[in-house]
């Protein structure tokens, strides 16, 4: 169905694409998901283990949030989960009350790994023509649209929407060839968030305890 809405709106846009289209989609979907294991598995899993905790060891101990979030495909129902089980750690709950809404808002990790690739794909599908200057200043200003971009699902389809709109560059009419593909990458892109907003708040943990994602369920 993706790569039947490719063809079909090579005529709306006027026109052809760099590379066959069967297959295009579906590697998107893909080249975000890798992206969003690695962040998850190397970056964010060297910060936690600079503090000598396992990232793992917190995905488990979170299980029951990132089942809700695949549910409901957004990470806001996930917050007080969240909030209780770092407080549970030993997190302060006033570091709690500030950094985690706060990152919630903020600290939008998959949803800025979403703009950066949506944003090049949707260049690449319409032949347009983008310097390395210009690429990097769109990962920026992707990176800046990420800040403050809504938590509910659908809500990085739409800041991609009205960031394209803005800046002119790329045809915002591109936006239509992602369009029925958001759904499949809306899980991915909360679930990423969530688990920075999750790792945020370690950094401030008083006292650090060792081996804090080893405690008992709450």
């Amino acid at each position: 169905m993706g790569c039947g809405a490719v063809f079909a709106h090579q005529r709306v846009l006027g026109m052809q694409l760099d590379f066959p289209a069967p297959g295009c989609v579906g590697g998107l979907i893909a080249l975000f998901y890798i992206a969003s294991i690695l962040f998850i598995v190397v970056v964010l899993g060297s910060v936690v283990a600079f503090l000598k905790l396992n990232i793992f060891r917190m995905i488990r101990h979170l299980k029951e949030e990132y089942l809700l979030i695949l549910g409901t495909s957004t990470a806001e129902p996930a917050l007080p989960g969240l909030i209780r089980k770092l407080e549970h750690a030993g997190v302060k709950k006033e570091t709690v009350g500030l950094v985690v809404p706060t990152g919630y808002s903020f600290n939008l990790d998959g949803a800025a790994i979403y703009l950066s690739l949506a944003a090049l794909y949707i260049a690449q599908a319409t032949n347009t023509d983008l310097t390395i200057g210009q690429q990097l200043g769109l990962l920026a200003l992707m990176l800046l649209t990420s800040k403050g971009a809504a938590g509910v699902t659908g809500g990085g389809f739409i800041a991609l929407t009205a960031t394209l709109t803005t800046i002119g560059t790329i045809p915002a009419a591109g936006i239509m060839l992602i369009f029925g593909i958001d759904r499949f990458m809306s899980e991915c892109r909360a679930i990423v968030n969530f688990t920075g907003n999750a790792v945020a708040p370690l950094h401030l943990l008083s006292p650090r305890m060792p081996g804090i994602w080893s405690l008992d369920p709450v």
